[in-house]
């Protein structure tokens, strides 16, 4: 469901790592602090110059080996990693692309085919 600020959340997981999402359709891919990055043991690939809604910034290609959400898992997804970034990782379209999203009301159905 949609929260007090607008916007859907979902826990789920990173390579087995208990992560907290906020649904972002406007990011190219999954994004994660460096923090979280740490956490989970991401190595940081080539840097890449970011867009974001606050402007220019940096970060750094990943993949991650596995994401989960309830009972949807996907491999070798796409990420960045962002220094400043908070504790919540954005699931992007690096993961959502591959699944059907249907928003009604305040309730956002995400689904694989």
């Amino acid at each position: 469901e949609r929260d007090r600020s607008g916007h859907f959340r979902a826990q789920g997981a990173i390579n087995g790592i208990d992560t907290r999402f906020l649904v972002d359709t406007g990011a190219t891919d999954v994004a994660v602090s460096q923090k979280v990055a740490e956490r989970i043991g991401l190595e940081k690939g080539f840097r890449v110059t970011v867009n974001t809604a606050n402007g220019t910034t940096y970060g750094w290609n990943t993949i991650l080996d596995k994401v989960t959400l309830g009972n949807i898992e996907m491999t070798a997804v796409p990420a960045t990693i962002m220094p400043g970034l908070g504790q919540e990782a954005l699931l992007g379209m690096s993961f959502l692309k591959r699944l059907t999203l249907i928003q009604r009301g305040e309730e956002l159905l995400i689904r694989q085919e």
